[in-house]
């Protein structure tokens, strides 16, 4: 990877056995530090694309053609022991479902041990230090009993963030996250996002956010991509796509987002815990000021 090159580089187009052109001729670029927002319906090929990145589409029975380059490197020619490697390590993923991603039989600081032996050696002091460490990051308890709890014992929120921790166990360049908050309700929505936005911040991370929300994704993202039925068809600035959305799909998008009067409206700060510091990326657009469609 050389300096000013983008972290990750695709290029792609995607087959199933049953469907030909899931994807067809996709760009997408993400630069060092970069939070890109990915939208599109259900069924577009969101999570088809974060599938081609981490190499388990073959799993699922999909084909990739084309070039995915990340740190300069052709993803589509390593091996299987080689992308298990990255996985985890390089590039994370955040799923949307957080209790189906967490073993329901493993108590959490088990689990996380188990995240963290997959790419590292070291004593059990330095492992728990690790995991102290990522957890403290994601504004959750670090303590023994927490570590002892099993998922059943824990809010959905509190489940995508151990989610979340045993992603950045490494620091990864990259992080995916694929619907990371459609389970969740809305307060715990907001959080997810300013812990992201931090995360971003601190960690200098590099986040490809999937969502079908693309007010989410305008509050969170420096750039936002709009994929629709299997192309991009759209990408610009949050302000650029909600100002002047050029596609069709797009203009469908914004004129759906809810409008609701400048005038009287309830002003409603949403706070984590007396010591959070979490904020977005860059400062919220006001959906209002924002709809001039």
């Amino acid at each position: 990877m050389t300096a000013g090159s983008p972290l990750l580089e695709l290029r792609i187009s995607v087959d199933y056995p049953a469907k030909s052109g899931v994807l067809r001729n996709i760009s997408l670029d993400v630069e060092p530090g970069e939070i890109l927002g990915l939208v599109g319906e259900s069924g577009s090929g969101k999570s088809t694309i974060a599938l081609a990145i981490l190499g388990l589409l073959p799993l699922k029975g999909g084909t990739v053609r084309g070039q995915i380059s990340f740190r300069g490197q052709d993803l589509l020619s390593k091996r299987d022991g080689e992308l298990r490697a990255l996985r985890g390590r390089d590039v994370s993923i955040v799923l949307q479902s957080p209790l189906t991603s967490l073993n329901p039989v493993l108590r959490i600081g088990t689990q996380l041990k188990e995240a963290w032996h997959s790419h590292a050696n070291g004593s059990a002091a330095v492992c728990l230090e690790a995991i102290r460490a990522a957890l403290t990051s994601v504004r959750l308890p670090n303590d023994k009993d927490f570590l002892k709890r099993k998922p059943s014992q824990l809010s959905l929120g509190q489940a995508q963030r151990v989610i979340i921790a045993m992603a950045i166990l490494h620091r990864p360049s990259l992080l995916i996250a694929d619907e990371p908050t459609s389970a969740l309700d809305t307060i715990t929505q907001a959080e997810i996002l300013r812990l992201l936005a931090r995360l971003n911040r601190e960690l200098n991370m590099a986040i490809l956010y999937i969502s079908h929300d693309l007010l989410s994704l305008a509050n969170l993202c420096h750039r936002v991509a709009i994929l629709y039925e299997g192309q991009i068809v759209e990408s610009g600035s949050p302000q650029q796509i909600l100002d002047s959305p050029r596609h069709e799909y797009t203009q469908r998008l914004v004129d759906a987002l809810p409008k609701r009067p400048v005038r009287n409206r309830p002003s409603v700060e949403i706070v984590e815990d007396a010591s959070s510091q979490d904020a977005p990326a860059k400062p919220f657009l006001d959906p209002v000021s924002a709809e001039k469609r």
